[in-house]
């Protein structure tokens, strides 16, 4: 289905709908010498609400429902909505042509890495909340819907490597060593890395560096801690000047885990903050 792209301080085209009281933005001064640019505008796609498909043939057509996608820089957010007074959650992917291996997935509602330019079929798995029940039939469904997207994915001033590149094993201790480097001059050496296994397989993350703490969970004066989440403050990120963070990974012997890695900084331009969130690489379980 064909979506509608909603440019901040675009001229709005013959018929095309723009919110009341929204005024163009003024064109954007040209950035100071040194001073890193400001963030691009948010861009905003929606696709058309069509009624919920849900499986079985007994099942009445639902709510109509339709998907957004905001796009801000590196980052991107799929929402959904639907005519009724209900809540919506699930799930999305997102696919680029016929290739299985070029996908996206995400929460809907939640960050996502924006992954560039062209033309993607959404499908998103949604459950409506406080919506009318037809007897003891669950109100979910599938929403589907395609975005064209233009704007170029921006260049991470960060990059994260992580060594050996094996794969961890079921029973065993793995030693990976993370390097984290600052590639662009904007900015500041602060960054925070973030390494998550998954919850409830018994991994277990541990590092020796001063840096790195399991993070808290639970209300104070609670001290337990999350053994599958690694957070790492770093500080002295600079251009040639990388980072090194040695961590441990042990998995039972009966589960498989795999480990994410996140990397978010911030960049400070007067007091005004621009950041983003990089995804590093993502250590595989056989």
């Amino acid at each position: 289905m064909a979506g509608l792209t909603v440019l901040a301080g675009a001229a709005p085209s013959a018929g095309v709908p723009v919110l009341a009281g929204a005024a163009p933005a003024a064109p954007a001064a040209a950035p100071s010498a040194g001073v890193p640019a400001a963030p691009p505008p948010a861009v905003i796609t929606c696709s058309p609400a069509a009624p919920l498909e849900q499986s079985g043939d007994e099942r009445p057509a639902g709510p109509a429902v339709g998907l957004c996608v905001t796009v801000a820089g590196a980052n991107m957010t799929v929402t959904a909505a639907a005519d009724c007074a209900c809540t919506v959650s699930g799930t999305w992917t997102a696919r680029r042509g016929d290739d299985e291996d070029d996908t996206a997935s995400g929460t809907l509602g939640g960050r996502a890495t924006y992954p560039g330019p062209g033309t993607y079929a959404f499908t998103a798995a949604v459950s409506l909340g406080g919506a009318p029940r037809t007897g003891a039939v669950p109100l979910t469904g599938t929403v589907e819907g395609t975005f064209t997207f233009a704007a170029p994915k921006p260049v991470s001033g960060h990059r994260i490597e992580v060594a050996p590149p094996a794969a961890l094993a079921p029973g065993t201790t793995t030693t990976l060593t993370y390097t984290v480097e600052r590639t662009a001059d904007d900015g500041d050496g602060s960054a925070r890395l973030g390494l998550i296994g998954e919850p409830g397989t018994g991994i277990r993350l541990d590092s020796t560096d001063v840096r790195c703490v399991n993070p808290l969970t639970g209300r104070y004066p609670s001290t337990a801690r999350s053994p599958h989440a690694l957070d790492c403050a770093l500080t002295d990120l600079q251009p040639g000047r990388p980072a090194t963070v040695t961590v441990h990974v042990t998995i039972p012997a009966d589960t498989c885990s795999t480990v994410v890695s996140k990397l978010g900084y911030w960049t400070p331009n007067g007091q005004q903050v621009a950041g983003a969130m990089v995804d590093g690489p993502t250590v595989k379980c056989r």
